[in-house]
């Protein structure tokens, strides 16, 4: 069996007869009860091929008064949701998580949170507000009583999807369930969430949404009216002859195609590694906080960060490297050394093929790097701006990192997308304690580029 969309085909293996009939079915509904769990075998390839369909986000779910009226619409924005009722009881109390919101979407209202496995579709926007009062927690006993209340089933749906939380009244910021996201401000978890791949199915990358609706914006901008100071001859002779750094800066540039015949090799990934991320020195410090602070610790290594936090670790994908076998690892800062991690499946196949397809290029890089953030280190000190100030750090070490390669001969790319939900199930990090931020290419280039 076959599914198409967009000119895309996608194999979902072989069906009996009976399901490939029931299976036209699906574009008008199929009741979930109906074979969920029944134990008749043409009950059980059906539910094989809706969690096949899933697995590619191509299935969402629907709650309504009948067949034809649907009151809420679920669209899954993670691969593998799949819609389960949480345990609730009259006596629970409940109320809107911090990070959900709502908002409208076309001539839609939709429900979110960049916690929830998917969102929610509401087509009758009383249903909207009546949850809208769950911003106070309420018992479901007394909740039940609203004129629009949306029935235990959807509620359960919404604390499944971390939407809705259980709570004893635990203060205005509380961890909901996990003590990590009290570090979290909701526009920085958002951000982090929508502006990455993996938790979300909105279009990503260079899909040139206003291409027929503005025009593109010119490459210098217009120069301001006014005085003009010339520069060009106070620099000429600095043109003429730069300096090592001003030739490296120059020199710099991204490449994408890299030669399968020479890879890189250990010596140089340790020698790169060594001269952009390694800690240099540490020390020791107490926080002047109204009395007796806690002590932090700090590092020094060769980029900036914002306030010493040095919140990032290197993850490096090993698609070839002499003396380097092919696999995850985890670059130890302190000890300069390299740690194996274990993946499972095509995992990291699939991190390779990410960057891959990134950079537009028919084959792997040689190292991808992922930049991952301790979010922590930053969010514990600075609140509003906690992940701006990772994002410029990110670029600070992005630059270092082409500044290096550069001098050593090597070819680099920053590529613009990261997964967050492959790297967390890769490494069993949460993706809101320690998640990509950006990522790098590395190896030998195939050939000269011209900059771009």
């Amino acid at each position: 069996m076959v599914a198409r969309f967009d000119d895309v085909a996608l194999g979902l293996g072989k069906f009996s007869a009976e399901t490939a009939e029931r299976a036209k079915r699906l574009h008008v509904g199929l009741p979930l009860s109906t074979f969920a769990s029944g134990n008749r075998e043409p009950d059980k390839e059906v539910l094989i091929l809706v969690r096949r369909l899933a697995g590619r986000g191509l299935i969402e779910y629907r709650l309504g008064r009948s067949r034809t009226e649907d009151l809420v619409v679920i669209e899954p924005q993670l691969p593998d949701y799949w819609p389960r009722l949480a345990q609730l009881g009259n006596a629970d109390t409940l109320a809107l998580s911090r990070f959900a919101y709502m908002r409208r979407r076309a001539n839609e209202m939709v429900l979110e949170s960049p916690r929830a496995g998917a969102l929610f579709k509401f087509c009758d926007p009383r249903i909207a507000a009546t949850l809208a009062l769950l911003v106070t927690p309420q018992q479901i006993k007394q909740f039940r009583r609203q004129q629009d209340f949306p029935g235990l089933e959807l509620l359960a749906l919404l604390v499944d999807c971390q939407i809705l939380f259980k709570t004893d009244g635990d203060g205005l910021r509380p961890a909901e369930g996990d003590d990590a996201l009290v570090l979290w401000d909701f526009h920085d978890l958002v951000f982090h969430a929508r502006s990455t791949e993996g938790r979300h199915a909105n279009p990503l990358g260079g899909a040139y949404p206003y291409a027929d609706t503005i025009a593109p914006l010119p490459a210098v901008r217009p120069p301001w009216p006014g005085t003009r100071i010339d520069l060009r001859d106070l620099s000429s002779a600095a043109v003429d002859a730069p300096s090592p750094t001003a030739r490296l800066l120059r020199e710099r540039h991204s490449t994408r195609d890299f030669d399968s015949q020479r890879p890189i090799t250990l010596a140089e990934l340790a020698r790169f590694l060594d001269g952009t991320a390694r800690v240099l020195s540490d020390f020791k410090a107490t926080l002047d906080h109204g009395g007796d602070g806690p002590e932090l610790s700090y590092t020094v290594r060769p980029y900036p960060s914002g306030g010493a936090s040095y919140e990032f670790e290197l993850y490096l994908a090993v698609d070839t490297c002499e003396g380097l076998p092919h696999g995850f690892y985890h670059y130890d800062a302190g000890a300069h050394a390299l740690v194996s991690i274990e993946t499972r499946g095509h995992q990291l196949d699939a991190l390779l093929k990410g960057a891959e397809l990134a950079m537009g290029v028919s084959a792997a890089p040689q190292i991808l790097i992922t930049v991952a953030a301790r979010f922590g280190r930053v969010s514990w000190k600075y609140s509003s701006i906690a992940y701006a100030l990772i994002l410029k750090d990110v670029g600070a070490l992005l630059q270092t990192f082409y500044v290096m390669a550069t001098d050593m001969g090597l070819g680099g790319c920053a590529i613009g997308t990261t997964n967050i939900e492959l790297f967390a199930k890769m490494t069993g990090l949460d993706f809101h304690v320690e998640g990509p931020v950006g990522q790098f290419a590395l190896g030998r280039g195939a050939k000269p580029e011209a900059p771009r």
